[in-house]
């Protein structure tokens, strides 16, 4: 394994630690009710997105107090931080009034065609439809899309919390499964694509008609079980509605998404894009909603964190890969992406020399099959926890609790994949 260096071990303990804090949020914003003086400093440590960021400052302390700042400036600049600005760039685009239009009329469409009530079909056509745009329009945007679509349209109606629970955690596994129809989607499959000849026909054939039954799957269970609650809420008053904008405007954004998706290895060129797309959407406000900036830095800040940390693990993680065979490198790969994130997983193991094909085909299933496990097991979870934290009880989504509702379409996707 060669030799492990101190700050390396430190490393490992402070992404324990930040683990440990993942799934403790709900009780930091417990203690803010009741520890008046340190009110602020309490609902900061309870912000999910807040975790990561929060122990690689910890990390970096560490380093420029022992090495020196130029140790900790050093490492900064080995890091590439392109992942946590493209899905800043991408929430905030895919969060607009117009891109939702697009979506909406899509939706409308599908949901014509399904000889099913409204709110039963916009659910189904929701968890499935949307995720399985991932593909096309990276998982960041079909996440970002589907947990408005979701927040506006069905958790604010007050719909029981079980319900809630077993949505969003089908909505993540359906989106880290949904973006395997191509090689440039979905961040687990990006990272090795290139470098192990992974293109369009290979996925579709080996990964995306495994990974779209799986979806259908999943949102088909959600919408019998939550079948009555659905139909009753067809009585409500639906009032939502997405403001229309003209048919310019939705090219203008739809162009942008398009372009920053297809510049998403350049940092300059869709921050450059980004920031034209700011100055657009100032002068035509009219026809905005208020963008998502703050959500849009929160989950960027978050995965920045897992970048800083996520380096520091090599040691460990790199080792564990090599040793297990393909059917123990799946369940392997399923377990740990809950701990790490999915693409990092997958980068490690495309180090691994002389994997074989078995092997890195379990790799990449058991990665985007464990990715709805936990918030940092794929770069789109934090996007929903931002969106609909807000609609559960007290204000967060409890990531034991979401644990266990994952599991159920986390087999579903399992079994698509080792047994199809």
């Amino acid at each position: 394994m060669g030799q492990v260096s101190w700050i390396e071990y430190i490393g490992a303990v402070l992404f324990f630690l930040a683990l440990v804090h993942t799934f403790s949020t709900k009780y930091f914003v417990k203690l803010a009710t009741k520890d008046s003086h340190h009110t602020g400093l309490w609902l900061m440590l309870g912000e999910v997105e807040v975790v990561f960021g929060f122990w690689a400052f910890i990390l970096l302390a560490f380093m420029a107090a022992i090495g020196g700042y130029e140790s900790a400036v050093e490492y900064l600049d080995t890091r590439n931080f392109t992942e946590p600005l493209f899905v800043f760039v991408i929430l905030v685009i895919a969060g607009t009034r117009p891109i939702l239009q697009a979506v909406q009329l899509l939706i409308d469409r599908l949901d014509k065609i399904i000889p099913l009530p409204g709110m039963v079909s916009y659910y189904f056509l929701t968890l499935s439809i949307v995720p399985l745009l991932g593909s096309f329009i990276t998982e960041p945007a079909a996440m970002t899309l589907a947990a408005i679509i979701l927040r506006d349209r069905f958790f604010s109606k007050g719909i029981p919390e079980a319900m809630k629970y077993l949505t969003i955690a089908i909505l993540l596994v359906n989106v880290s499964i949904g973006g395997v129809l191509t090689s440039y989607a979905a961040p687990p499959v990006l990272m090795v694509a290139s470098k192990w000849g992974w293109g369009l026909d290979f996925m579709l054939s080996m990964f995306g008609w495994k990974a779209a039954l799986a979806v259908f799957i999943n949102a088909l269970a959600a919408t019998w079980l939550f079948r009555k609650v659905l139909l009753s809420m067809d009585d409500l008053n639906d009032a939502y509605e997405i403001g229309r904008v003209p048919p310019l405007v939705l090219l203008v954004h739809l162009s942008t998404l398009i372009l920053v998706v297809i510049f998403s290895h350049h940092p300059v060129v869709f921050m450059g894009l980004f920031l034209f797309f700011l100055g657009y959407t100032e002068a035509y406000h009219r026809y905005q909603s208020p963008l998502m900036l703050r959500e849009g830095l929160l989950v960027a800040f978050f995965l920045a964190g897992l970048v800083v940390l996520g380096g520091m693990q090599k040691w460990w993680l790199e080792p564990i890969l090599a040793g297990m065979n393909s059917a123990t490198l799946f369940f392997g790969a399923t377990g740990l992406t809950a701990i790490t994130d999915n693409a990092a997983l997958t980068y490690l193991g495309s180090l691994v020399e002389h994997l074989s094909d078995a092997s890195k085909y379990a790799l990449v299933a058991g990665a985007v099959t464990g990715g709805g496990l936990t918030v940092i097991a794929n770069a789109p979870n934090p996007v929903s926890f931002s969106l609909l934290k807000n609609t559960f009880e007290h204000g967060s989504i409890n990531p034991l609790m979401l644990f266990l509702y994952a599991l159920p379409p986390t087999i579903i996707a399992g079994c698509c994949f080792m047994f199809l």
